[in-house]
């Protein structure tokens, strides 16, 4: 399926009905007096998050939404009729920005969440409302006040468990087909997977956990090489990273580099990405003879200094995978419920995952500055806004599919 996973919208609530000034006049009664009804209520503009989408194609070519103004007030006291509010149904996983002010005004991660981004007017009051006892006839009435317009930025970012990170054709995709129903394409060439994919990976009655494959990060990708961080973004939400190596590399390459060049783009890109808990996957093993494995294993673990876990796998046959399927399972769950029965740590999980959060959308709006400079050198200054960064840069192949 193919979505847009950045738009730029305007909304605009509406605004609110006119006051009116209105004087009773009615057969057989001397006395009237003022009977202006007010304005009524201008229609607000909410996003709210909906699984049955998980696209932002609806605002990609729509990029206006108004909402309606209040009706103007009436004689006999009548209020006008308020406008229906507008709701704007997003992927769960979108966060809302204000452009002009720089804000992030919500962030949408649960299924039904809702944030109010463009109040409406409230409507104007009528005659009526202005009588005193020294002013019996008053011939004053407002105007509705207007509704908010703001210029929005709506991000997606994937929700999942697990992000796959290494250097292209390390693996990667092999191992979401393994793990999942997914099926990003596989070849022996670099940069097989150009967009993310996402699987759900069944590991038990009622247990599972969703897995992202990112596209292939090299050497430079922080400063814009290759497909850049421009999918980096995506693992931002993720508990945890599954580093896979590849062992035996086509190109005769040394693991250890090629490990390394992943972990110093990660820490270029962001310090709090590079902290999130990585769990080491050596892999292809079934490229090295056997008697042979456990010398070349133990050696690239020790000349990365690697510490944290290290599993062994042969994506292409399933070797090794069911272990890092339940050992994932069992972190994440240990991990939420440690967050359900310790505040002091769920606490400590949100202030982290906001840095991220901040530091990763700081990060890449960093690189786009950067890449629209470049391309303006390169075209003598003269840079055409059609081809810079924009939402149709941002087409992202998703399945959040099951075995």
């Amino acid at each position: 399926m193919r979505f847009i996973d950045e738009a730029v919208i305007s909304v605009k609530a509406g605004d609110g009905g006119n006051g009116v000034v209105s004087f009773r006049r009615e057969k057989f009664v001397p006395k009237g007096g003022p009977d202006g009804g007010d304005g009524g209520k201008g229609g607000s503009v909410y996003v709210v998050a909906d699984d049955n989408t998980n696209t932002l194609v609806d605002f990609r070519y729509t990029r206006k939404f108004e909402a309606k103004r209040g009706e103007n007030g009436s004689g006999k006291n009548c209020t006008g009729k308020g406008a229906d509010d507008i709701y704007l149904h997003v992927p769960v996983g979108t966060t809302i920005i204000d452009t002009d002010l720089d804000l992030v005004i919500g962030d949408l991660t649960e299924i039904g969440q809702t944030v109010l981004v463009a109040k409406g007017g409230d409507g104007g009051f009528g005659n009526t409302r202005f009588k005193t006892s020294t002013n019996q006839a008053p011939r004053k009435a407002t105007p509705g006040f207007a509704g908010e317009f703001k210029n929005l930025k709506l991000e997606l970012k994937v929700v999942a468990d697990v992000g796959l990170i290494g250097l292209p054709n390390a693996g990667k995709s092999t191992f979401i087909r393994q793990v999942s129903a997914a099926r990003p394409k596989v070849a022996d060439y670099p940069f097989t997977t150009l967009v993310p994919n996402l699987g759900v990976v069944d590991v038990g009655v009622h247990q599972s956990f969703v897995m992202a494959d990112i596209p292939g990060l090299i050497a430079g990708a922080s400063d814009g090489a290759g497909l850049g961080i421009r999918f980096l973004k995506h693992v931002a939400r993720t508990r945890r990273l599954l580093h896979i190596v590849d062992v035996k590399p086509i190109d005769g390459s040394d693991p250890v580099d090629n490990a390394n060049v992943i972990l110093d783009e990660l820490a270029k890109f962001s310090a709090e990405l590079s902290k999130l808990p990585q769990i080491l996957v050596l892999n292809k093993i079934d490229q090295i003879p056997e008697d042979e494995r456990n010398a070349v294993c133990t050696d690239i673990v020790a000349r990365l200094g690697w510490t944290g876990m290290v599993f062994r796998t042969a994506t292409i046959s399933g070797e090794g995978v069911d272990a890092i399927k339940h050992h994932l399972m069992q972190a994440i769950e240990d991990e939420r419920e440690r967050e359900e029965s310790d505040p002091i740590f769920a606490e400590e999980q949100a202030e982290r995952f906001a840095r991220l959060e901040e530091e990763v959308r700081h990060n890449t709006e960093i690189q786009k500055e950067a890449y629209r400079a470049r391309r303006k050198a390169e075209r003598e200054g003269v840079a055409d806004d059609d081809d810079d960064w924009n939402e149709d840069d941002y087409d992202v192949a998703v399945e959040y599919v099951r075995e």
